[in-house]
C-alpha cells in the first residue's frame, strides 16, 4: 500500500509541470473567454461581467449563422480534400517508398519550416491578377485574360488545403506503417482481389490514421482566419475572422467570446458526431 501511495506522489510530481502549463496557458484563458461571453460590452470596449445570455442570441442573427455555416462548410470539404490527396501520397510511402522513405517524409513536413502566413502570402502571388497561375494560363492559350482566382471560396480552400495537407499525411503514414503485411498476403491466397483487400483489409486497420488526421485539419481549418483573410478578403469571411474583428475592430468582446465558445461547441459536437459514426473502437492506437 505504501509503494502504491509513493508512486502515486511520485507521478503527481511528474505531471504537476504540464497541469500547471495547460492550467496557467490553456484552461485560464477558455475560462475568462466563456467569463467574458456572459458579460456587457461597453460603447468604448470596457467589458461588465454579469449573467447575460443575449450574447449567444445574437449569434443565431441570419448573417452570423451563414458565416458559421460557411466555416464549417469550408472546413468539411478542406478535410475531405486533404483526405483525398493524403490518403494515396501515405500509403505510397509506406509502402512503395522504399530506401527514399525517409526522402519523401521529409519534403512532407519541409511545409513547417516556413510560417504559415509566409506560406499564403505565397498563395496571393500564385493566383493574383498578374499572377503565376494566370501568366501560365494565358501562354498556354487556355484563357485570353487573367481571370478572379483570388478573393474566392475556392482561393481559400485550396491555401487551407496546401497548409493542413500535413497535418492529414503524418497520422495516416503512422498508422498504415503499423500494417501487417501478413494480412493483404493472407487475403489475396484467399482469393480477394487487390482493390477487395484494400477495401475489407487495409483502410479499415487505418482508420485510427483517418480519424485523427481528420480531426487535425478539421479544427484549425473551422477556427482559421490569415488564410480567409488573405485569400478570401470581404467576400469569404469565416468565422475565425469574424471573431477577430469582434475584438480588435468591434471592441465587442463579450459577442466575440460567445462566437468562440458557440464555434468551440459545433466543433467539438461534429468530431463526437464522425467518431461515433465511425466507431470507437477504432480509436484505439490513434
Amino acid at each position: 500500500m505504501d509503494e502504491r501511495k509513493g508512486w502515486s506522489w511520485r507521478l503527481a510530481g511528474l505531471l504537476s509541470p504540464a497541469a500547471f502549463w495547460l492550467g496557467i496557458f490553456f484552461m485560464l484563458p477558455l475560462m475568462l473567454i466563456l467569463v467574458y461571453s456572459f458579460g456587457r460590452s461597453g460603447v468604448y470596449g470596457d467589458i461588465t461581467i454579469t449573467f447575460d445570455p443575449s450574447n449567444y442570441l445574437r449569434v443565431f442573427d441570419p448573417l452570423y449563422l451563414e458565416i458559421i455555416g460557411r466555416s464549417l462548410a469550408i472546413a468539411g470539404l478542406t478535410t475531405l480534400f486533404c483526405f483525398a490527396l493524403g490518403y494515396p501520397l501515405a500509403y505510397f510511402i509506406t509502402f512503395k517508398g522504399g530506401r527514399w522513405k525517409l526522402a519523401l517524409l521529409l519534403m512532407v513536413m519541409i511545409p513547417f519550416w516556413t510560417s504559415l502566413l509566409v506560406r499564403a502570402y505565397a498563395w496571393v502571388v500564385i493566383l493574383g491578377g498578374n499572377g503565376i497561375a494566370n501568366r501560365s494560363l494565358q501562354f498556354l492559350g487556355i484563357t485570353s485574360e487573367p481571370l478572379n482566382l483570388i478573393f474566392t471560396p475556392q482561393a481559400v480552400m485550396m491555401g487551407m488545403v496546401y497548409s493542413y495537407l500535413p497535418f492529414m499525411i503524418l497520422p495516416l503514414y503512422a498508422s498504415l506503417e503499423k500494417f501487417d503485411s501478413r494480412l493483404k498476403e493472407a487475403a489475396q491466397d484467399l482469393g480477394a482481389s487487390r482493390w477487395h483487400t484494400f477495401w475489407k483489409v487495409t483502410f479499415p486497420l487505418s482508420l485510427p490514421g483517418v480519424i485523427a488526421g481528420s480531426i487535425l485539419v478539421f479544427i484549425p481549418s473551422a477556427g482559421e482566419f490569415v488564410i480567409p483573410d488573405l485569400l478570401g478578403g470581404s467576400r469569404t469571411v469565416m468565422t475565425g475572422n469574424l471573431i477577430q474583428q469582434q475584438f480588435l475592430n468591434a471592441r465587442d468582446w463579450a459577442f466575440g467570446s460567445a462566437l468562440a465558445v458557440m464555434l468551440g461547441v459545433l466543433m467539438l459536437g461534429a468530431i463526437l458526431l464522425y467518431i461515433r459514426k465511425v466507431g470507437t473502437d477504432k480509436l484505439e492506437g490513434v
